[in-house]
């Protein structure tokens, strides 16, 4: 039996292309140590880091079975389900009371889709058809699930690519933020104090929210219904009052669940064979292209609105927490203002930036689905 074991080992033959086994072996051991070692999303990279040595195995009877998973989840004959139901889960933990407070922190959140637009331009330049470049595009959302919709949708040819990329970057969001927030504002403004005037949000406007949330991005932008109804359908099970054992399982054990499942299937996507390709890296530079230029944007909007604002400035750190990354670029953005001043506080302002860009980038995706279709 060891003998057999060992002389498939042998015959394995690296000169046939076999590294590439190994390459994602040291792929899928990165991300395993970037979960456990660093924190950095273990729901979502251990998954993928783990899936993606076992489908990298030599006739690696899993690969059918992760194959079988992601034909019932995320397919399109599937109809993308998983995705749809993560965000009900998504839509479960989020509190809309820091942005119905202030609603006009709405404006970061849109404009930290530069980079949507922005890569979609950039991805056609570099000679992707038009479907591709707006799935490449939509890794700007920093939404795993709007990535996943709209590549599919689109039927593009990049998929494991795309949602590799896109997950990966949610998870590195404290490594991929910091250097460009602290290259795009200077010490004094990363200083800028913000108060924090809470103001009492009634259960009616919180329970209507969703609901006409849901209603107007349906009238305007359709193609994000799915993505926006499933977002909004949670949270309307955290605001009603009446659902809390159902909100506390979508919060926890149903988005765990599905991440999991989710993690490991993108790993099915990502064979060796198909996944080291010259296109791959470049998805992966566009992606980050992405995420620099979402970053970008927020950060410039709110340095615009400072020019016209004689008093009560904005911390231009807050437009960087406008994509949709949440609630990790506010938690970012948060220990940046106390790093450099112990006493400014811009969680409640950052995470209302936060859910605006999560509810921005999937009607950022609705209006990918619409022009290009």
């Amino acid at each position: 039996m060891f003998t057999d074991i060992f002389s498939n080992v042998l015959s394995i033959d690296i000169a046939a292309g076999e590294w590439k086994m190994f390459v994602m072996w040291i792929i899928g051991g990165l991300l395993i140590f970037l979960a456990i070692k660093k924190e950095m999303e273990p729901t979502l990279l251990l998954p993928m880091g783990f899936g993606a040595i076992l489908v990298n195995l030599p006739n690696s009877g899993a690969k059918a079975v992760i194959d079988h998973l992601f034909d019932i989840g995320i397919s399109n004959e599937a109809h993308e389900l998983m995705p749809l139901v993560l965000f009900i889960g998504i839509g479960a933990m989020i509190d809309f009371e820091p942005l119905l407070t202030n609603p006009k922190l709405m404006f970061f959140g849109a404009a930290a889709q530069f980079g949507i637009f922005f890569t979609f331009v950039m991805s056609a330049l570099f000679g992707f058809n038009i479907f591709d470049a707006a799935s490449v595009a939509i890794i700007g959302a920093a939404d795993g699930p709007t990535s996943i919709f709209v590549a599919q949708q689109l039927g593009s040819s990049y998929t494991a690519a795309i949602m590799v990329a896109a997950y990966s970057y949610m998870a590195l969001v404290p490594l991929v933020q910091p250097p460009i927030i602290k290259l795009c504002t200077s010490k004094k403004e990363r200083k800028i104090r913000m108060k924090y005037q809470g103001k009492k949000v009634s259960k009616t406007t919180k329970i209507l929210f969703p609901i006409i949330v849901t209603i107007i991005v349906g009238l305007f932008a359709p193609d994000a219904v799915a993505l926006i109804g499933f977002l909004m359908f949670g949270n309307l099970i955290r605001e009603c009052g009446v659902l809390n054992s159902l909100s506390e399982t979508a919060q926890n054990v149903l988005a765990n669940l599905i991440t999991i499942f989710l993690g490991i299937t993108i790993a099915s996507r990502m064979v060796a064979e198909e996944f080291l390709q010259l296109e791959t890296l470049l998805i992966m530079g566009l992606g980050l292209v992405a995420f620099i230029f979402d970053t970008f944007g927020g950060i410039m909007l709110a340095k615009v609105m400072n020019i016209f604002s004689k008093k009560n400035k904005i911390n231009p750190m807050i437009g960087a927490s406008g994509i949709s990354a949440f609630p990790m670029s506010a938690r970012v953005v948060h220990k940046m203002g106390l790093a450099e001043d112990p006493q400014n506080f811009l969680l409640m302002h950052s995470i209302g930036v936060n859910v605006s860009g999560q509810i921005a980038s999937v009607i950022a995706g609705g209006l990918i689905l619409t022009f290009v279709r």
